[in-house]
């Protein structure tokens, strides 16, 4: 059953006292931003797939190299028309147009295929077995427990999702700071969460989405247990 925590810090209360949450309600009908991305969209067809993925790599050598298509289609032969045509993935080039794209760019025909032929990977977690982990948080009785992760990937961003669960043995922890950006979501219990010099009083159903290089962490555990969803998102290369 759900309590009132009971060892608030009189520092910590007052403060909440004074601070005036700067809450930013969001109201989805006025969001102006243009979403790119169709998540209901199908890809093209096995062979469409082949001819993008080989693109990308023509692409990604002759940038490695420091050439234009203009360069590489001298060295070619190959007209800048069907370059760019191979580069984009409109068009299936022959193992012709391969062999002498491997020589111009010193790569084996093979490695045009490398994107085609990488397995996408996916982790599937049952209840109650998540991986329990320790992060900064947990010196303060804060509980991780890892729902799945994925490495290296096509992506290039990595996705940590945690559920964390917060007692009365667990403190307040109001200065984590990491890259990237991280999503809250509230299952159960109350918290005053604070991110920079905000502080916002979360219940059941709400969320809080922030860039993490901003101080941020729970201030005030205003009804316990309590736990959310932490999602966390930060480029491959910084992690």
């Amino acid at each position: 059953m759900a309590k009132k925590a009971s060892s608030l810090k009189p520092a910590a209360a007052a403060a909440v006292a004074k601070a005036k949450p700067s809450i930013a309600a969001i109201d989805p009908r006025k969001i102006r931003a243009p979403l790119t991305q169709n998540p209901h969209a199908i890809r093209d067809t096995r062979e469409k797939v082949l001819e993008v993925a080989i693109g990308r790599e023509v692409r990604a050598f002759r940038k490695k190299l420091g050439i234009t298509v203009a360069d590489l289609a001298a060295a070619t032969d190959i007209s800048l028309g069907m370059l760019s045509k191979i580069e984009n993935g409109i068009t299936s080039p022959s193992l012709t147009t391969l062999q002498a794209l491997s020589r111009a760019l010193g790569v084996p025909v093979t490695a045009f295929f490398r994107r085609f032929e990488e397995e996408r990977s996916a982790v599937f977690v049952k209840a109650g077995e998540g991986l329990d982990v320790e992060r900064r948080g947990t010196r303060a009785g804060h509980q991780y427990n890892l729902l799945g992760h994925i490495g290296s990937n096509t992506s290039g961003v990595v996705v940590e999702p945690y559920l964390i669960t917060l007692t009365e043995d667990s403190d307040v922890f109001p200065t984590f700071q990491h890259e990237g950006m991280e999503f809250l979501y509230m299952l159960e219990g109350e918290v005053v969460y604070r991110h920079g010099s905000n502080l916002y009083p979360m219940k059941p159903g709400d969320s809080l989405f922030f860039d993490a290089d901003a101080p941020h962490g729970p201030e005030v555990l205003t009804v316990l247990p309590m736990r959310y969803l932490s999602i966390i998102c930060y480029p491959q290369s910084a992690g």
